[in-house]
């Protein structure tokens, strides 16, 4: 039998249990206020996302665009002409070359017998198509085209129905707001693809082609390839949105034909004369009387 002792400190120990102090809770376990969702907080980090996110989609194809055209329009030095290689285009395969009597002028309603098409020279309209990096979504009169290869830009041809968006997209690369340049469709063109200059023509079938920037890096401006060197691109009198017309019917007897005969040579534009830049911007249909 346990003693007396024993069952005495027995129930001391239990009476102890029972009447101390529970521990001292820890900060985890202290009872505290209900936590409160920082909506007003979560909300502003969402509107800053959204409009990172815009951002992005609104500058990084801009940025992209601008990268490309940037890398369309950077000439090739080994294509630039110099003194002692005054034309490179001799060396792009496909290239055709033909000489042209130049500063034969035309009036609005005459058309020119041209030999080849899309025409690289020959008589022209005395009004140029504005060449200033012009992007033309209609096609064009030939006659005013040609007068601006005179001027030394570089016309890129296309078939609409044979070049896609994407296509017409990466060769407007190589126009957009470059000097002496422009492009327009060519409505039934044997080739999907046409560069001309003065005197040269190239016919490809892909955007994608590495001649395309060679043939801009060789001539456009060339100053040994073109006759009017120094003459402006810029004709604001020149409808980009409503260009004159391209024709595409047959020429008729009434054409001037290609040697120009019956026009008188403008020597204005033989060589290069007159301020560099600035010559006078002829007026379709001429001036009115006494002007």
């Amino acid at each position: 039998m346990p003693s007396r002792t024993s069952a005495r400190s027995a129930k001391a120990v239990r009476a102890a249990g029972k009447s101390s102090p529970s521990r001292k809770p820890g900060k985890g376990n202290m009872p505290g206020k209900k936590r409160e969702v920082p909506w007003a907080l979560l909300g502003g980090a969402v509107a800053i996302v959204a409009l990172i996110g815009l951002l992005a989609y609104s500058l990084v194809p801009k940025y992209l665009d601008q990268a490309a055209i940037r890398e369309a329009q950077t000439d090739l030095k080994e294509w630039v002409p110099s003194q002692e290689n005054q034309d490179p285009s001799t060396k792009i395969d496909g290239v055709v070359k033909q000489e042209y009597p130049a500063g034969l002028h035309v009036s609005e309603t005459q058309r020119v017998a041209y030999d080849k098409a899309p025409a690289f020279g020959g008589p022209h309209d005395s009004a140029w198509a504005n060449c200033t990096g012009t992007v033309y979504t209609k096609p064009i009169r030939m006659e005013n085209a040609v007068h601006s290869l005179e001027h030394g830009a570089v016309w890129i041809t296309y078939n609409p129905d044979e070049v896609d968006a994407a296509g017409v997209e990466k060769l407007s690369n190589y126009v957009k707001g470059r000097q002496y340049s422009m492009m327009s469709p060519y409505p039934g063109l044997d080739s999907p693809i046409a560069l001309q200059t003065w005197g040269h023509q190239l016919k490809l079938d892909s955007a994608d082609d590495a001649r395309i920037k060679q043939f801009i890096s060789a001539l456009r401006e060339n100053p040994y390839a073109y006759p009017e060197v120094g003459a402006s691109c810029s004709n604001p009198i020149f409808d980009a949105n409503n260009p004159p017309p391209f024709d595409p019917s047959p020429y008729g007897p009434e054409a001037v034909p290609m040697d120009g005969d019956g026009l008188t040579p403008d020597l204005s534009e033989m060589g290069g004369a007159g301020i560099p830049g600035m010559p006078s911007i002829p007026v379709p249909g001429g001036l009115p009387s006494g002007q």
